[in-house]
């Protein structure tokens, strides 16, 4: 029965569950009907090998508006700021120490709002470069049709063997955590949101009350996009105009990523860890043993082929996003394994007392 069910899920996750899969929409080049003023945030600590090509390519915007670019150096000790280079339209601020109750990130976002004047502010990550026409996109996707804040799975860096098996089905877990035809609907109370590409109304960021009503969230773009959806649009989308130059270039590197903050997503509860896992084995694990353990003779083989294959397909639109072969798609339920074992280490990490670590700072019960 428990290969029974599991052919059900997916055909839920398949026909029901907002087309996850489908892997879109993806935000075209575009112009803005109007331009308004646009101050681009960036935080960012200890990321002068990075900080370069992302402010260059920021500056190199070609938005026909008025913008600018704060970046909040945020206690780094590699010479991040001089990394960034000099520009008339580029202001760096000299982050102060994080207060108690804030998250590091949070709180160099405050510092930047709070140096900032323009109506529209577009939050980037320290380690994504941008297309020349990607601003001057992100405004005409909010005011056509309009939103209060537009957001972006940027493309993620794929290049070494580790990243090219584990960086697409990141993204494809993402996707089925975060619907995004129903994050994009405004009937639907899904809110989701991906950090590293935000652009929000100043209006709707005062309307929650400004960075500091989430001030404490390390999952902050979800937080920040659940804020603004209960009384606003929201968009997500995928972006062909931006891409993470940050490399994980060994499967550690990724588990450390997943590790990092796969706890925090579950609200710190054994109770939600033990239903999640139990739930992912029964997704992703149910199938492979009915083909592994039942003879050909048994429906459950074929209900469990049935099942693999459900899976095995909703998986190529993002493997083609990330110019894949399709056959990774067969290892699937392999790199599921991959991720629940680093889900456990998470709460391990945080049972153990280290909690959330990221940029030499621990975060131990931020929500």
């Amino acid at each position: 029965m428990i290969i029974l069910l599991a052919f059900l899920t997916w055909l839920y996750l398949v026909f029901l569950h907002g087309k996850f899969w489908v892997s879109g929409p993806e935000l075209k080049p575009a112009q803005p009907l109007t331009t308004p003023d646009v101050d681009i945030i960036v935080p960012a600590r200890d990321e002068a090998m990075l900080i370069g090509p992302v402010i260059a390519s920021l500056l190199a915007q070609a938005y026909p508006g008025n913008f600018r670019v704060i970046l909040v150096d945020d206690n780094s000790t590699d010479g991040t700021a001089l990394a960034a280079g000099a520009d008339p339209r580029l202001t760096i601020i000299p982050g102060t120490p994080k207060p108690a109750g804030w998250a590091g990130k949070l709180w160099a976002l405050a510092q930047g709002v709070a140096a900032s004047t323009a109506p529209l502010i577009f939050f980037t990550d320290a380690d994504i470069t941008h297309d020349p026409r990607h601003l001057a996109t992100l405004v005409a996707r909010l005011n056509t049709p309009r939103a209060d804040m537009v957001s972006e799975m940027v493309r993620l860096h794929c290049a070494s063997w580790p990243e090219r098996f584990l960086i697409p089905a990141f993204v494809y877990f993402f996707q089925m955590l975060y619907p995004f035809s129903r994050v994009n609907d405004p009937r639907a109370r899904m809110a989701g949101a991906a950090g590293g590409a935000v652009l929000i109304r100043r209006e709707a960021l005062r309307r929650i009350g400004g960075i500091e009503a989430i001030k404490g969230a390390l999952i902050d773009d979800v937080t920040l996009a659940r804020a603004v959806k209960k009384n606003g649009a929201i968009y997500l989308g995928h972006s062909g105009l931006a891409q993470s130059i940050r490399p994980y270039p060994r499967a550690a590197d990724i588990w450390d990523m997943i590790a990092r903050s796969a706890f925090t997503q579950l609200n710190y509860s054994s109770l939600i860890l033990v239903g999640t896992i139990l739930g992912l084995a029964l997704v992703w694990l149910a199938a492979p043993c009915a083909i592994l353990f039942c003879g050909v003779h048994s429906w459950r083989f074929w209900f469990g082929l049935a099942t693999y294959a459900l899976g095995v397909v909703s998986y190529l639109p993002t493997l083609r996003r990330y110019n894949q072969p399709s056959y990774m798609a067969l290892a699937l339920p392999g790199i599921a394994v991959f991720y629940m074992a680093a889900t456990i280490a998470s709460a391990m990490q945080y049972w153990r007392g280290a909690g959330a670590k990221w940029k030499n700072r621990a975060y131990k019960g931020a929500a």
